[in-house]
């Protein structure tokens, strides 16, 4: 009996080691990220977009200084310059910023044109629009037994809706006949003989 009982304790601890093992083992993984190691992460995270951001400022500056000496031209030299190169100088600026205002106008006058034709166009849409109205369309089942049922229509009394009116309300019967009497002097000579015996 003792043994038996050794037994049972030795693989009940045996079991738990195991089980207490796998734990760890489970822990270990979940754990990769420790807080020291996500707040070294950070940093690096940090360090990396700080230096993307400076590489892309120094980018656009280089473009911009690239631009501007384009459109600009190399510095020119004034220091120790006599009258007649300062204003040659001056004349080649003038030169330049004349022909910058032509194609200005130029430009501004392209920019007028489009703005015209897409109002036009807007305007042509909008028409279109009020126009055309797309119908809605009724959902019909496709699987439905009755659609292509045939119906029958349905007889309609017309008779049924009128107003009933009583017989005898326009018979000749009931119309008195009353002669009109005609003024004196439309009255020929026989009339008016019969008029003056019916007085007498």
């Amino acid at each position: 009996m003792g043994d038996k009982r050794e037994d049972k304790e030795r693989k009940k601890a045996e079991v738990r080691k195991r089980l207490e093992e796998a734990a760890k083992s489970k822990k270990a993984k979940k754990g990769f990220m420790t807080p020291e190691r996500k707040k070294k992460l950070r940093v690096l995270l940090r360090k990396m977009a700080a230096e993307q951001l400076k590489a892309e400022q120094e980018k656009k500056a280089q473009e911009r200084r690239k631009i501007i000496k384009e459109r600009c031209g190399e510095p020119k030299a004034i220091d120790g310059a006599n009258e007649a190169a300062i204003i040659k100088i001056i004349q080649d600026y003038h030169k330049r910023i004349y022909q910058l205002e032509d194609n200005k106008y130029d430009l501004e006058y392209v920019v007028r044109q489009k703005d015209f034709e897409i109002n036009e166009l807007n305007i042509q849409v909008n028409d279109l629009r009020g126009k055309f109205v797309k119908p809605v369309l009724k959902k019909v089942n496709k699987y439905d037994p009755n659609k292509f049922k045939i119906v029958k229509p349905t007889e309609i009394n017309f008779h049924q809706n009128l107003k009933k009116v009583e017989k005898n309300t326009f018979s000749i019967e009931n119309v008195e006949t009353v002669k009109p009497e005609k003024p004196e002097w439309a009255l020929g000579a026989k009339e008016k003989r019969e008029e003056g015996e019916v007085e007498e």
